[in-house]
């Protein structure tokens, strides 16, 4: 296929649209995507978007085919991925509206279609660093530029879903001094990570999981009140999205795409 775009958007939970002249159907290997892609213009360049939840939110996390949205990606010609997503804090410093550019990933899942590589060529990535740090650091310099809060680092744990944690597992997340709660991001950086992609997460924080301990008054999460929160901050969303985006170097000065070769075995 010819290449139609460089860089990828998944949008999250509240996040179903972006504006193109173009939409088009990908056909993969692994199956549909979750819906058409839109294929647009920002800063210059050439950006791909699917809503990973499809634009009526009709796929949850676990049902998701990530690996056809990765191979779709893929096959436009993607060489970086921008994952923004809804998520919830675990820890009282991490308030809802604040931006967390992940750095490491704890999974949780079970039973997804998380790897390309069923054989018969032995593949092993590395994923000590699974996200971008060329993307990451360009991330926290637009959104600190924008006035935007945005911790620099975080550790996302990565739930099943579709339901939310129990008190008893938060808490347990918590006490790991993990930071951010999703149901997405897992396999979805490690599949751009197989293809040879550089993977960003920006997470937005949009509650506190279960609630604050101590605190009677902030509650247990709730679809609505996730969605609300996201409404409340997509137009800082957009606007950072706008700007990572023009900010992006032509030639990767990472070394991303370098665990792909390192992790082949015959």
């Amino acid at each position: 296929m010819e290449k139609q775009a460089e860089i990828g958007v998944f949008g999250g939970s509240g996040f179903y649209h972006l504006d193109g002249a173009e939409e088009m159907e990908v056909d993969t290997p692994y199956g549909a995507p979750s819906d058409k892609i839109t294929l647009t213009t920002i800063g210059g360049k050439r950006v791909a978007f699917i809503p990973r939840h499809g634009r009526k939110h009709q796929i949850p996390p676990h049902m998701i085919n990530y690996r056809a949205n990765l191979w779709a990606m893929k096959e436009l010609g993607v060489i970086r991925v921008i994952g923004p997503c809804a998520a919830g804090s675990l820890q009282p410093h991490v308030r809802p509206g604040d931006f967390v550019i992940c750095d490491q990933f704890v999974d949780r899942t079970s039973g997804r279609k998380d790897t390309f590589y069923d054989g018969p060529v032995t593949t092993h990535i590395s994923t000590a660093d699974p996200f971008c740090p060329e993307m990451s650091k360009l991330a926290v310099l637009k959104a600190r530029a924008l006035g935007i809060t945005v911790h620099e680092t975080g550790t996302v744990v990565v739930i099943q879903g579709p339901r939310f944690s129990t008190r008893s597992e938060s808490k347990w997340f918590a006490s790991q001094g993990w930071e951010v709660i999703n149901m997405t991001q897992y396999p979805e950086c490690v599949l751009a990570r197989e293809l040879g992609m550089c993977y960003v997460n920006i997470s937005l924080i949009t509650d506190y999981d279960v609630g604050l301990e101590g605190n009677p008054d902030i509650t247990a999460v709730t679809h609505e009140a996730v969605i609300e929160v996201f409404n409340q901050n997509n137009d800082k969303l957009r606007s950072l999205l706008n700007e990572l985006i023009a900010a992006i170097p032509e030639t990767p000065g990472c070394k991303c795409y370098q665990h792909l070769l390192d992790g082949r075995i015959g």
